[in-house]
């Protein structure tokens, strides 16, 4: 099954015919954009761009149900704050016809990813680890094998993802990762798989391999294991309520968009229920769009982060356009993507192997937007729509024109 249908991987590599092993059902039309809150204030705009690219999603591309919350930060001509607002189209459960919203809780995959950088800076922050230092002086013996030498990776080529560590989610046995939605996953013994796959080539591969050795160093350094340092020093405090690891629980807790993937044989799979240890501090949270709004915002608006260690976390290097998109670049643990009306947003994005796929993004001028998709895009051109649900969301309004973020 292609990458981009594991929580490795927040973007679909362009050759899908390599990656995709499944075709889109013909599925009976969704319900058209639903507006669950209610308008923003005038002085705001409209959000008919944003109800069209929805509707593209669920009727052209077939994807069973799509939201997104959008929070201004801007004001309106009177000065007052623009508020928050959400746009959903399709269906969240299909065998009780429940619309898609933005209040549902679902698994956000490699969002996940930002929310153990986050940790690992605050870590460098108090001197307690350095982003320069070989892996092996945190976690002696556990990349030396296969040619593999944790003494000549960083910690900020494992955020960056240049270490050239293989992903174990590359590995024949996840061309069928819903043969292992049961099963119990250690990080170790997933990155010893990793490291008895080929050394990829270039000097840029995501792989989740990077971020649960990340969770290793964590808790070398701290004692603790990273959920639950992740929980302490990210989740508690921002009162994130509605995000949580699941463990071994393949059940996700509380009102939750159910999920889908198709089958060889065009058929719609329920995919909701998963065990997600084998996405550890790579992919397994559960949030809601509210929630990775708050954390996201707080993330680049300097609440979680001192200044020095946020600039690291923004610096850049050209990501591979196969395995996110083009133009997409790659901090540590943040996507850096253009945008239509000028600058970038920065954010994340994540898709699980049950359909669930999230991201969470800023743009200039601190417009955020969070998007939910209850079944993943399996063509090149609802990719590409669904980039486009993205950029209509934190550009409609705004003039279009390339500045710097």
């Amino acid at each position: 099954m292609a990458t981009i249908s594991l929580s490795s991987a927040p973007g679909r590599r362009s050759s899908l015919a390599a990656l995709v092993t499944v075709i889109v059902l013909a599925a009976a039309p969704m319900a058209g954009a639903q507006p669950v809150n209610p308008p923003a204030p005038t002085g705001c705009g409209t959000h008919d761009e944003i109800r069209r690219a929805l509707d593209i999603l669920t009727t052209r591309d077939r994807i069973a149900g799509a939201a997104v919350l959008v929070t201004e930060g801007s004001k309106d001509a009177a000065g007052a704050p623009c508020a928050r607002w959400t746009e959903s189209a399709g269906t969240a459960d299909l065998r009780t016809g429940r619309p898609m919203n933005t209040s549902d809780r679902l698994r956000v995959g490699s969002v996940t990813k930002t929310f153990t950088a986050t940790v690992v800076l605050q870590l460098a922050a108090e001197h307690r680890l350095s982003l320069d230092a070989p892996v092996e002086r945190y976690v002696p013996g556990l990349i030396r094998e296969h040619g593999f030498d944790g003494r000549r990776i960083s910690v900020r080529q494992l955020l960056q993802h240049t270490s050239r560590l293989p992903d174990y989610l590359d590995a024949p046995e996840w061309e069928h990762p819903e043969r292992l939605r049961n099963r119990h996953f250690e990080p170790r013994e997933l990155v010893a798989r990793a490291l008895e796959l080929p050394r990829p080539q270039g000097t840029w591969h995501y792989a989740t391999t990077n971020y649960l050795v990340l969770g290793l160093i964590i808790n070398e350094v701290t004692g603790r294991s990273p959920e639950s340092e992740i929980t302490r020093r990210v989740i508690g405090p921002l009162g994130l309520r509605d995000t949580y690891w699941p463990g071994d629980d393949t059940r996700i807790q509380g009102p939750h968009s159910r999920s889908y993937f198709p089958a060889d044989d065009g058929h719609r799979i329920d995919g909701t229920a998963w065990n997600m240890t084998f996405g550890g501090v790579g992919g397994a949270l559960v949030s809601t769009p509210a929630d990775l709004t708050r954390f996201t915002t707080a993330l680049l608006g300097g609440r979680l982060l001192p200044a020095a260690q946020l600039t690291e976390m923004r610096r850049t290097v050209a990501a591979d356009p196969d395995r996110l998109w083009p133009g997409a670049r790659y901090g540590l643990g943040l996507i850096a993507s253009p945008l239509s009306c000028g600058g970038l947003w920065w954010g994340h994005a994540g898709t699980v192997p049950g359909g669930h796929r999230a991201l969470t993004a800023v743009g200039p001028g601190g417009r955020a937007v969070a998007v939910a998709l209850n079944e993943v895009p399996t063509t090149l051109q609802a990719e590409q729509d669904f980039l486009h649900v993205v950029d209509t969301s934190l550009c409609e309004g705004k003039a279009s024109g390339r500045t710097s973020a």
